[in-house]
Protein backbone atom coordinates (compact mmCIF):
# COMPACT_ATOMS: atom_id res chain seq x y z
CA UNK A 1 0.00 0.00 0.00
CA UNK A 2 1.17 3.22 -0.78
CA UNK A 3 0.33 5.39 2.50
CA UNK A 4 0.56 9.62 2.04
CA UNK A 5 1.79 10.03 5.41
CA UNK A 6 3.58 13.40 5.12
CA UNK A 7 0.70 15.51 6.16
CA UNK A 8 0.72 18.14 8.18
CA UNK A 9 -2.57 19.75 7.93
CA UNK A 10 -4.90 16.90 7.81
CA UNK A 11 -5.15 13.52 9.55
CA UNK A 12 -7.57 10.90 9.83
CA UNK A 13 -8.30 10.43 14.05
CA UNK A 14 -10.18 7.77 13.88
CA UNK A 15 -12.63 5.33 11.87
CA UNK A 16 -14.91 2.59 12.31
CA UNK A 17 -18.69 1.22 12.34
CA UNK A 18 -18.69 2.86 8.36
CA UNK A 19 -17.66 6.49 9.03
CA UNK A 20 -14.36 8.40 9.60
CA UNK A 21 -13.50 11.28 11.75
CA UNK A 22 -10.54 13.74 10.55
CA UNK A 23 -8.78 16.91 10.74
CA UNK A 24 -8.90 19.44 8.29
CA UNK A 25 -6.33 22.42 9.27
CA UNK A 26 -8.19 23.27 12.47
CA UNK A 27 -11.38 22.05 11.26
CA UNK A 28 -12.84 18.34 12.36
CA UNK A 29 -15.11 16.40 10.16
CA UNK A 30 -17.10 13.20 10.54
CA UNK A 31 -17.76 11.73 7.11
CA UNK A 32 -18.59 8.11 5.91
CA UNK A 33 -16.66 5.71 4.72
CA UNK A 34 -17.96 2.12 3.47
CA UNK A 35 -14.48 0.67 3.62
CA UNK A 36 -14.19 1.16 7.65
CA UNK A 37 -16.38 -1.54 8.76
CA UNK A 38 -14.72 -2.54 12.22
CA UNK A 39 -15.33 -0.74 15.34
CA UNK A 40 -14.41 2.94 16.11
CA UNK A 41 -12.44 3.86 19.14
CA UNK A 42 -14.51 4.84 21.80
CA UNK A 43 -11.84 7.17 23.37
CA UNK A 44 -11.01 9.48 20.49
CA UNK A 45 -13.02 12.28 21.86
CA UNK A 46 -13.25 13.88 18.42
CA UNK A 47 -16.45 11.35 17.64
CA UNK A 48 -18.43 13.61 19.76
CA UNK A 49 -16.83 17.76 19.67
CA UNK A 50 -16.50 17.42 15.52
CA UNK A 51 -17.52 20.60 14.14
CA UNK A 52 -19.41 19.31 11.48
CA UNK A 53 -20.67 15.56 10.39
CA UNK A 54 -22.11 14.30 7.30
CA UNK A 55 -24.93 11.72 7.16
CA UNK A 56 -26.81 9.83 4.22
CA UNK A 57 -30.06 9.94 4.32
CA UNK A 58 -31.81 6.47 4.08
CA UNK A 59 -33.50 7.59 0.44
CA UNK A 60 -30.48 8.09 -1.08
CA UNK A 61 -28.04 11.15 -0.93
CA UNK A 62 -27.56 12.97 2.30
CA UNK A 63 -26.67 16.58 4.66
CA UNK A 64 -24.31 17.85 6.21
CA UNK A 65 -24.85 18.78 10.27
CA UNK A 66 -22.85 21.57 11.24
CA UNK A 67 -22.07 22.87 14.28
CA UNK A 68 -19.12 25.65 13.23
CA UNK A 69 -17.17 25.53 10.31
CA UNK A 70 -16.30 28.50 8.03
CA UNK A 71 -17.73 28.15 5.04
CA UNK A 72 -14.32 27.51 3.47
CA UNK A 73 -11.17 27.55 4.68
CA UNK A 74 -7.13 26.64 3.53
CA UNK A 75 -4.99 23.31 4.54
CA UNK A 76 -1.36 23.16 3.17
CA UNK A 77 1.04 19.94 1.50
CA UNK A 78 4.11 21.39 0.88
CA UNK A 79 4.56 24.36 -0.92
CA UNK A 80 1.02 23.51 -2.04
CA UNK A 81 -2.03 25.33 -0.49
CA UNK A 82 -5.71 23.98 -1.44
CA UNK A 83 -9.20 25.35 -0.97
CA UNK A 84 -11.47 23.30 1.35
CA UNK A 85 -15.23 23.59 1.95
CA UNK A 86 -18.01 20.61 2.78
CA UNK A 87 -20.26 19.87 -1.10
CA UNK A 88 -23.31 17.56 -1.44
CA UNK A 89 -22.42 13.94 -1.19
CA UNK A 90 -19.81 14.37 1.72
CA UNK A 91 -16.73 15.96 -0.53
CA UNK A 92 -14.63 18.71 0.68
CA UNK A 93 -12.74 19.11 -2.44
CA UNK A 94 -9.88 17.50 -2.04
CA UNK A 95 -8.30 13.47 -1.87
CA UNK A 96 -5.58 13.65 0.57
CA UNK A 97 -4.85 9.75 0.04
CA UNK A 98 -3.22 11.36 -3.46
CA UNK A 99 -0.29 12.78 -1.73
CA UNK A 100 1.23 9.65 -2.15
CA UNK A 101 0.83 9.95 -6.22
CA UNK A 102 2.14 13.90 -6.31
CA UNK A 103 5.21 12.95 -3.92
CA UNK A 104 5.61 10.48 -7.04
CA UNK A 105 4.99 12.28 -9.90
CA UNK A 106 6.98 15.68 -8.59
CA UNK A 107 10.18 13.02 -7.75
CA UNK A 108 9.49 11.94 -11.44
CA UNK A 109 9.84 15.55 -13.18
CA UNK A 110 12.20 16.93 -11.16
CA UNK A 111 14.82 14.07 -12.20
CA UNK A 112 14.40 14.45 -15.42
CA UNK A 113 16.75 15.72 -17.91
CA UNK A 114 14.33 16.75 -20.49
CA UNK A 115 11.22 19.10 -20.38
CA UNK A 116 8.05 17.38 -19.20
CA UNK A 117 4.75 17.94 -21.00
CA UNK A 118 1.72 16.23 -18.77
CA UNK A 119 -1.94 15.51 -19.61
CA UNK A 120 -4.47 15.59 -16.29
CA UNK A 121 -7.73 14.18 -16.87
CA UNK A 122 -10.62 14.21 -14.94
CA UNK A 123 -8.30 16.71 -12.85
CA UNK A 124 -10.80 17.94 -10.15
CA UNK A 125 -9.74 20.84 -8.10
CA UNK A 126 -6.34 19.77 -9.33
CA UNK A 127 -4.28 18.52 -6.78
CA UNK A 128 -1.91 16.78 -9.60
CA UNK A 129 -2.34 19.32 -11.52
CA UNK A 130 -0.63 21.46 -8.93
CA UNK A 131 2.13 19.37 -8.03
CA UNK A 132 2.86 18.93 -11.62
CA UNK A 133 3.36 22.55 -12.29
CA UNK A 134 5.36 23.06 -9.10
CA UNK A 135 7.88 20.31 -9.91
CA UNK A 136 8.13 22.12 -13.12
CA UNK A 137 5.97 20.39 -16.21
CA UNK A 138 3.73 22.41 -18.41
CA UNK A 139 0.65 21.04 -17.48
CA UNK A 140 -3.11 20.75 -19.51
CA UNK A 141 -5.62 20.38 -17.06
CA UNK A 142 -8.83 18.56 -17.89
CA UNK A 143 -12.12 18.60 -16.36
CA UNK A 144 -15.86 18.02 -17.57
CA UNK A 145 -16.92 21.12 -14.47
CA UNK A 146 -16.39 24.46 -14.88
CA UNK A 147 -17.07 24.90 -10.92
CA UNK A 148 -14.18 22.28 -10.47
CA UNK A 149 -11.49 24.26 -13.24
CA UNK A 150 -12.30 27.40 -11.27
CA UNK A 151 -11.64 26.04 -8.11
CA UNK A 152 -8.23 24.43 -9.65
CA UNK A 153 -7.60 27.98 -10.93
CA UNK A 154 -7.98 29.38 -7.13
CA UNK A 155 -5.65 26.15 -5.26
CA UNK A 156 -2.98 27.24 -8.11
CA UNK A 157 -2.89 31.41 -7.35
CA UNK A 158 -3.50 30.43 -3.74
CA UNK A 159 -0.32 27.64 -3.97
CA UNK A 160 1.82 31.20 -6.07
CA UNK A 161 1.12 28.65 -9.45
CA UNK A 162 -1.08 31.01 -11.77
CA UNK A 163 1.81 31.92 -13.84
CA UNK A 164 2.62 28.72 -14.23
CA UNK A 165 2.47 27.03 -18.02
CA UNK A 166 -0.82 25.18 -17.40
CA UNK A 167 -3.77 25.43 -19.65
CA UNK A 168 -6.97 25.50 -17.93
CA UNK A 169 -9.79 23.02 -20.26
CA UNK A 170 -13.22 22.46 -19.62
CA UNK A 171 -14.37 19.72 -21.58
CA UNK A 172 -15.61 15.87 -21.43
CA UNK A 173 -12.23 13.77 -21.14
CA UNK A 174 -12.90 11.56 -23.99
CA UNK A 175 -13.84 14.26 -26.42
CA UNK A 176 -10.91 16.06 -25.66
CA UNK A 177 -8.69 13.27 -26.14
CA UNK A 178 -9.77 12.42 -29.25
CA UNK A 179 -9.59 15.89 -30.39
CA UNK A 180 -5.55 16.26 -29.10
CA UNK A 181 -5.18 12.84 -31.08
CA UNK A 182 -6.14 14.77 -34.53
CA UNK A 183 -4.27 17.93 -33.52
CA UNK A 184 -1.32 15.24 -33.20
CA UNK A 185 -0.32 17.17 -29.76
CA UNK A 186 2.11 15.02 -27.67
CA UNK A 187 2.54 14.49 -23.56
CA UNK A 188 5.37 12.78 -21.62
CA UNK A 189 3.52 11.90 -18.64
CA UNK A 190 -0.37 11.50 -18.27
CA UNK A 191 -2.53 11.39 -15.37
CA UNK A 192 -6.06 9.90 -15.14
CA UNK A 193 -8.19 10.11 -12.02
CA UNK A 194 -11.94 8.37 -13.44
CA UNK A 195 -15.13 8.06 -11.72
CA UNK A 196 -16.70 4.79 -11.04
CA UNK A 197 -19.58 5.99 -12.74
CA UNK A 198 -20.90 9.01 -14.65
CA UNK A 199 -22.80 10.58 -17.63
CA UNK A 200 -21.19 12.58 -20.23
CA UNK A 201 -22.91 16.13 -21.43
CA UNK A 202 -25.08 14.34 -24.21
CA UNK A 203 -26.42 11.91 -21.65
CA UNK A 204 -23.48 8.84 -22.43
CA UNK A 205 -22.81 6.61 -19.54
CA UNK A 206 -19.39 5.65 -18.54
CA UNK A 207 -19.01 2.75 -16.36
CA UNK A 208 -15.17 2.36 -15.54
CA UNK A 209 -15.56 -1.40 -15.56
CA UNK A 210 -16.73 -1.34 -19.25
CA UNK A 211 -14.79 1.58 -20.30
CA UNK A 212 -11.59 2.24 -18.80
CA UNK A 213 -9.58 -0.54 -20.66
CA UNK A 214 -10.49 1.40 -24.13
CA UNK A 215 -10.13 4.63 -22.80
CA UNK A 216 -6.89 3.85 -21.86
CA UNK A 217 -6.30 2.64 -24.71
CA UNK A 218 -7.29 6.13 -26.99
CA UNK A 219 -5.46 8.38 -24.65
CA UNK A 220 -2.13 6.15 -24.59
CA UNK A 221 -2.28 7.76 -28.26
CA UNK A 222 -0.99 10.99 -26.92
CA UNK A 223 2.46 9.68 -25.16
CA UNK A 224 5.24 11.39 -26.66
CA UNK A 225 8.05 9.11 -28.48
CA UNK A 226 9.75 9.05 -25.03
CA UNK A 227 7.14 9.25 -22.13
CA UNK A 228 8.16 9.37 -18.62
CA UNK A 229 4.93 8.01 -17.21
CA UNK A 230 1.07 7.33 -17.22
CA UNK A 231 -0.61 6.73 -13.62
CA UNK A 232 -4.42 6.22 -13.01
CA UNK A 233 -6.95 5.69 -10.02
CA UNK A 234 -9.49 3.99 -9.20
CA UNK A 235 -12.03 4.31 -6.70
CA UNK A 236 -14.34 0.98 -7.80
CA UNK A 237 -14.32 -1.41 -4.89
CA UNK A 238 -14.70 -3.84 -7.91
CA UNK A 239 -11.63 -3.43 -9.00
CA UNK A 240 -8.20 -4.92 -7.65
CA UNK A 241 -5.15 -3.11 -7.92
CA UNK A 242 -3.79 -5.47 -10.36
CA UNK A 243 -6.72 -4.47 -12.61
CA UNK A 244 -5.81 -1.70 -13.90
CA UNK A 245 -1.75 -2.99 -13.80
CA UNK A 246 -2.72 -5.71 -16.44
CA UNK A 247 -4.58 -2.80 -18.39
CA UNK A 248 -1.21 -0.76 -18.39
CA UNK A 249 0.72 -3.88 -19.25
CA UNK A 250 -1.64 -4.71 -22.59
CA UNK A 251 -1.76 -0.93 -23.81
CA UNK A 252 1.46 0.86 -22.55
CA UNK A 253 4.14 -1.54 -21.76
CA UNK A 254 3.85 -3.69 -24.41
CA UNK A 255 4.51 -0.44 -26.73
CA UNK A 256 7.88 1.49 -24.36
CA UNK A 257 8.49 -1.15 -21.92
CA UNK A 258 9.62 0.11 -18.78
CA UNK A 259 7.64 -1.15 -14.92
CA UNK A 260 4.70 -0.92 -14.06
CA UNK A 261 3.69 -1.02 -10.24
CA UNK A 262 -0.12 -0.82 -8.76
CA UNK A 263 -0.91 -0.92 -5.18
CA UNK A 264 -3.84 0.37 -2.26
CA UNK A 265 -3.62 3.67 -1.82
CA UNK A 266 -3.95 4.86 2.07
CA UNK A 267 -4.25 7.19 4.74
CA UNK A 268 -2.77 6.27 8.90
CA UNK A 269 -5.29 6.67 11.07
CA UNK A 270 -3.84 8.07 14.28
CA UNK A 271 -5.66 6.23 16.76
CA UNK A 272 -4.80 2.38 15.64
CA UNK A 273 -1.76 2.73 13.51
CA UNK A 274 -3.88 1.03 10.83
CA UNK A 275 -4.03 2.66 7.10
CA UNK A 276 -7.71 3.46 5.86
CA UNK A 277 -7.81 1.64 1.94
CA UNK A 278 -8.56 4.85 -0.17
CA UNK A 279 -9.05 3.19 -3.81
CA UNK A 280 -5.91 2.07 -5.91
CA UNK A 281 -3.45 3.56 -8.18
CA UNK A 282 -1.86 1.69 -11.36
CA UNK A 283 1.75 3.35 -12.11
CA UNK A 284 3.94 2.83 -15.43
CA UNK A 285 7.44 4.23 -15.56
CA UNK A 286 9.38 4.31 -18.28
CA UNK A 287 12.93 2.96 -16.80
CA UNK A 288 15.05 3.94 -20.12
CA UNK A 289 14.23 7.83 -19.53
Amino acid sequence: MWIADKWKDFEVLDCGNGEKVERWGKQVLVRPDPQAIWPKQKNVSAWRTADASYHRSSSGGGKWNIKKLPSQWDIHYRELTFHIKPMNFKHTGLFPEQAANWDYVDGLIRKSDKPVRVLNLFAYTGGATLAAAAAGASVCHVDASKGMTQWAKENAAASGLADRPIRWIVDDCKKFVEREIRRGHKYDGIIMDPPSYGRGPTGQVWKIENDIADFIQLTSQLLSDDPLFLLVNSYSTGLAPAVMGYILGTTIASRFGGHIDCQELGLPVKSTGYALPCGNTARWVNTNR
